[in-house]
């Protein structure tokens, strides 16, 4: 009896549902048999695949899928890309202005220490060059002033010999003066007078000898 009273509700749409078919038909009335065939056929009608994998929209997505990438194409060809392309350009430019000035800069000083090695050559060479000179110069210099040092030396050498000889001969005389009057006057204590040219001859003999 229970089974058979929700059977009859089951079949028997209620006033609720009957409002909602009357609306749904634009005010015509249906019966409760066509209510539920339409529910059912509702319920048939939805799936339960999930629509992106839904074969039957594969064309459809396709389609949208070839409209996207063409604009997004379009966008990035006429917008993006020559953007990003100047973009790169200038920084291609200014890194080869960087390199190109790294590379004038590398050759300046290059030739600057080029330059600076062959100054430093040169000066060199002409260190050595003034040292030559001076030193030669030194040398003759030296050489004539021992020249004339030993020159005025063998003068003056010269002379105090001359001098000397003078000296010396004047002193020979001068002994012979006195020998002879220191022989004349012990040979006149010894024996008497003797004249002095005798005295004066023997002494010149025995000076001789």
């Amino acid at each position: 009896m229970v089974t058979q009273a929700f059977a009859q509700e089951a079949e028997t749409p209620s006033e609720e549902n009957l409002d909602t078919l009357v609306d749904a038909t634009h005010g015509e009335p249906v019966d409760g048999h066509a209510a539920t065939d339409t529910h059912a056929t509702t319920e048939a009608g939805h799936s339960d695949i999930f629509p992106p994998f839904d074969p039957a929209t594969f064309p459809s997505q396709l389609a949208w899928l070839a409209i996207t990438f063409l604009f997004l194409y379009v966008v990035m060809s006429r917008l993006a890309l020559p953007r990003v392309g100047a973009v790169i350009e200038n920084r291609r430019a200014k890194i080869d202005g960087d390199l190109a000035a790294a590379d004038a800069s590398r050759q300046k000083t290059d030739a600057a220490i080029a330059a600076y090695e062959t100054a430093l050559a040169a000066a060199r060479s002409n260190a050595q060059a003034i040292a030559a000179q001076t030193s030669d110069a030194i040398k003759t210099e030296l050489s004539d002033k021992r020249k004339a040092v030993e020159a005025d030396l063998s003068a003056k050498v010269a002379a105090a010999e001359a001098r000397i000889a003078t000296t010396k001969a004047g002193a020979m005389a001068n002994v012979d003066d006195i020998a002879a009057e220191t022989a004349q006057t012990v040979v006149t204590q010894l024996v008497g007078d003797i004249p002095s040219e005798s005295v004066r001859a023997a002494v010149a003999k025995a000076s001789k000898e």
